[in-house]
């Protein structure tokens, strides 16, 4: 075999690694949103929840639990994201509202998703979100910043041992939004 034949071999190789990993980049979210539901029997809603199950709903004044809220982002997305509180103290079966500030730090517009998750895994089940910056793609141009809503009721049918929520989100980089946008902004930009 002489050198050329295996550099191209070897350049084959790779590119079909460098492929893989680009794909699987793509696939993570989706991946986490299977494993939540179907591994770790987590809800991840990525819609509103149904107003006829929360209508049904009757606020138990006597008892409260604390909602505790945690914002991160991967580490492939240039924007900063946190909670505005830390936590709130609520009445399971009102409807309750919390706010998280998100900013592009980068040079360019970027299209992030936002991923929730419920700890304990059992208290996934009894929350739930009647809007949430989760369910739509936020686009961000550079050095935007953007306060964002979340309204949720704790289901009254919480059981009773569990007194702390954490709702936590990671927002990732929609890289296949983003370059489109991109793509987009490049062809309706005037050339100079």
């Amino acid at each position: 075999m002489d050198a050329a034949h295996n550099n191209r071999q070897f350049l084959k190789r790779a590119l079909f690694v460098c492929a893989g990993m680009f794909l699987f980049g793509f696939a993570c979210v989706p991946m986490y949103r299977l494993a939540c539901v179907h591994v770790l029997g987590i809800k991840v809603d990525g819609r509103p929840v149904d107003g006829a199950k929360i209508a049904g709903f009757t606020a138990d004044p006597n008892r409260y639990v604390t909602v505790q809220f945690v914002g991160s982002v991967n580490s492939a997305l240039a924007w900063q994201f946190a909670p505005e509180k830390r936590s709130v103290r609520v009445h399971p079966g009102e409807l309750n509202e919390a706010w998280f500030d998100a900013t592009n730090v980068a040079p360019k517009t970027i299209v992030g998703n936002a991923v929730p998750s419920i700890a304990p895994k059992t208290a996934s089940l009894y929350f739930n979100k009647t809007e949430c910056f989760c369910f739509t793609e936020q686009t961000l141009q550079a050095g935007e910043s953007r306060r964002m809503p979340v309204k949720f009721i704790v289901d009254p049918q919480l059981p009773a041992d569990v007194d702390t929520l954490t709702l936590s989100y990671t927002f990732y980089n929609n890289q296949e939004a983003t370059k489109k946008l991109a793509a987009q902004e490049r062809a309706t930009t005037p050339a100079s």
